[in-house]
């Protein structure tokens, strides 16, 4: 009997740490880094970077619902980066570094927006959350040399 498999996109910062934070995670299949929410077809990492595309760095993380539910996954986003700095993470700066949760069912954006309304009325952070919920738009991977980019380095995190 075949699992079931769902897909989930997330944007966090620079795509490779939150990759691999999401690759740790038990009932994650599989992970592809590549942009999306922006407003060119096939863009490349250098459009990304010079802000031309208004795309974000995303990880599609493929996940087997049985055994990893969307919340969890959404736990793993929330700690894996700060989610009130708009269009940056530590160093880095620009649209592409944005926080935000694209959706691809009305069941992942109420599951979305609720994890959002309980941190803010938590007061985990200590500003507002800036994360952009969205509708998946059009996924495009990345280049292969930043898939597994810090795996393939022998590296477990990226350092800030």
């Amino acid at each position: 009997m075949a699992s079931t498999s769902e897909i989930a996109y997330f944007a966090a910062g620079c795509f490779w740490g939150v990759e691999a934070a999401f690759r740790q995670a038990h009932g994650v299949l599989s992970t592809a880094v590549g942009y999306q929410g922006g407003t060119t077809t096939y863009p490349t990492y250098e459009q990304i970077c010079r802000g031309d595309t208004m795309h974000a760095e995303v990880v599609a993380v493929r996940f087997n619902p049985a055994a990893i539910s969307y919340e969890q996954l959404l736990a793993v986003f929330w700690e894996s980066h700060n989610p009130t700095t708009m269009n940056r993470q530590g160093p880095d700066v620009g649209t592409q570094y944005r926080s935000a949760i694209f959706y691809k069912t009305e069941t992942q954006k109420i599951a979305a927006e609720k994890s959002k309304l309980d941190l803010e009325n938590a007061r985990v952070f200590s500003a507002p959350i800036v994360t952009e919920i969205s509708s998946a738009a059009d996924f495009y991977e990345a280049e292969d040399y930043h898939q597994q980019y810090l795996e393939k380095r022998g590296l477990a995190t990226c350092r800030i």
